[in-house]
């Protein structure tokens, strides 16, 4: 199973308001959907070292993390037979978010609101998105 490590990027750890969505320029069948960035652990790192370094290449930033968003299988949230990802509450402790590498847009999207569940987010995505926002408002997520 390979394992892939994402970013739920808050504007506040302690008392968040706003994701941070990024937009997918690649694979052509998911360029223009929105994600949570994040990529590939590599042989030898820790989940935590590949995420600090995905989000150094991919948004030239330096962040704290925060507790691992609860998933529903041991290895992470399913992405398809082959990956699964696991995903961590973060936020901003140096730079400011640019789309450096694999995005074209970035998006700070309310948690509370509808804007974050009308983006077109990468359909394995579409969960998470649901288990942050019932965690992070205190309540339950709309379903589909």
């Amino acid at each position: 199973m390979k394992q892939i490590v994402g970013a739920a990027l808050l504007d506040s750890l302690a008392l968040p308001e706003k994701l941070l969505a990024a937009r997918r320029t690649a694979p052509p069948e998911f360029a223009g959907m929105w994600e949570f960035p994040g990529g590939k652990v590599e042989p030898g790192e820790s989940h935590e070292q590949a995420l600090h370094r995905e989000l150094a290449e991919e948004l030239g930033v330096k962040v704290g993390l925060g507790a691992e968003l609860q998933c529903p299988t041991s290895d992470g949230w399913p992405l398809n037979a082959r990956a699964a990802m696991r995903v961590w509450l973060a936020e901003v402790n140096e730079g400011t978010p640019e789309p450096l590498e694999d995005h074209d847009l970035l998006r700070w999207v309310e948690l509370g609101g509808p804007a974050i569940l009308e983006l077109d987010w990468i359909p394995a995505d579409r969960p998470i998105v649901h288990a942050l926002v019932a965690l992070t408002t205190g309540g339950e997520s709309a379903t589909e």
